[in-house]
């Protein structure tokens, strides 16, 4: 196995790498310090405060590019709720305004007007398979005929739907209903 040479010129990079990973792991054990001089409390994160944090010169906000340091308008806590005062509202914390006007679609029409030869064909083309499948499952020694005729009909019915189908399309219709 080849190991690279401790004098080679890539082990440089290392050493800053060393550096500055060092560097961020101090910054960041002087930002979870206990109180600091303002008699703050550990639990607050300095990005909260604004203040300068110890050993940088710099707040959050020197390296906030998106301005997400910025306080964000909060609604005020409801007073009746007495615990949510000390916590920031959440997406459940509101109540949805209900549309007076919302969408209510309308009756699907009666299967009784359908016309009794399609109705028959959708009876053939899903009837057929599960027929099968019980056959399958419950009558074992089925004759020959019998599944033959299944086959035949839900083939049938396949056919008929399809051939009913229109055979050009309405320009006008964007196909969002059925």
């Amino acid at each position: 196995m080849n190991r690279p040479d401790p004098n080679s010129a890539d082990q440089s990079a290392n050493k800053d790498d060393d550096a500055v990973w060092l560097d961020l792991v101090a910054r960041l054990e002087a930002t979870q310090s206990a109180p600091d001089a303002l008699g703050q409390d550990s639990d607050v994160p300095a990005a909260e405060t604004d203040q300068p944090q110890a050993g940088s010169g710099k707040t959050f906000k020197d390296f906030d590019p998106l301005g997400l340091s910025a306080s964000a308008a909060v609604p005020a806590a409801d007073p009746a709720a007495g615990e949510g005062q000390g916590r920031s509202l959440g997406p459940r914390d509101f109540e949805v305004d209900d549309d007076d006007d919302a969408f209510v679609p309308e009756e699907p029409p009666s299967l009784a007007g359908t016309e009794p030869l399609t109705m028959l064909a959708w009876v053939g083309a899903v009837g057929g398979p599960v027929a099968l499948l019980f056959t399958a499952m419950f009558w074992r020694s089925a004759p020959l005929a019998a599944i033959l005729g299944i086959v035949a009909a839900f083939v049938a019915s396949v056919v008929f739907l399809i051939m009913r189908l229109p055979e050009e399309k309405n320009e006008d219709d964007d196909g969002a209903r059925i």
